[in-house]
């Protein structure tokens, strides 16, 4: 993937005053309701069940061989390390709700719908969304991708070069709109 840092993306390291790349976290509106819904569901409801559980297991007696137990405790781990990540995702989240009005709607920027031909004509739609809501069957990808890197700041009617691992492709951007992007909402599934 190609380094595309800027000095918007770097923050200085507070300890030793050297500085280190974090990038923002851009997200729609919708990618962020589902990002603190699981967060909820997680702090509100599985994490405490599976405490209970853990609990009641511990009192059982000899942990060892106590399937409820040892599962709880790693049940636990997991958990724990998703509220970790998803806190961390939430806290540097920069929401961008693409149906703001633009000045400009004709160039590309992150929540952009974008139509372009490629390849003989080919016609693909794809939405620059952020890191956490890429869904390849919907066309969302990741702002920092590398499609998404060489769209960006270009103009409706505009030709770019995407640099892939066959060489450079020309992509012609017929077509920019801003709207609304349908994110999946946080569902519990039997795996969780």
């Amino acid at each position: 993937m190609e380094n595309t840092k800027s000095k918007d993306n770097l923050k200085e390291n507070s300890t030793d005053g050297h500085l280190s790349v974090s990038y923002k976290n851009y997200i729609t509106p919708n990618g962020h309701t589902r990002l603190m819904d699981e967060f909820l569901w997680l702090m509100n409801k599985e994490r405490p069940e599976v405490t209970a559980i853990v609990s009641w297991a511990a009192g059982n007696g000899d942990r060892s061989e106590n399937g409820d137990y040892i599962y709880g405790k790693k049940r636990l781990r997991e958990i724990d390390k998703r509220i970790r990540f998803l806190t961390k995702q939430l806290d540097t989240a920069v929401i961008v709700d693409p149906t703001t009005p633009r000045e400009d709607i004709t160039q590309i920027f992150f929540g952009a719908t974008v139509t372009f031909s490629y390849q003989k004509g080919r016609k693909k739609t794809i939405s620059i969304v952020g890191i956490d809501e890429i869904d390849t069957n919907k066309g969302y990808i990741s702002w920092i991708s590398p499609m998404a890197q060489a769209l960006t700041k270009a103009k409706q009617g505009d030709t770019v070069n995407l640099h892939t691992p066959r060489g450079f492709k020309k992509i012609k951007i017929l077509k920019v709109t801003y709207k609304s992007i349908q994110i999946e909402p946080f569902r519990v599934t039997a795996k969780q």
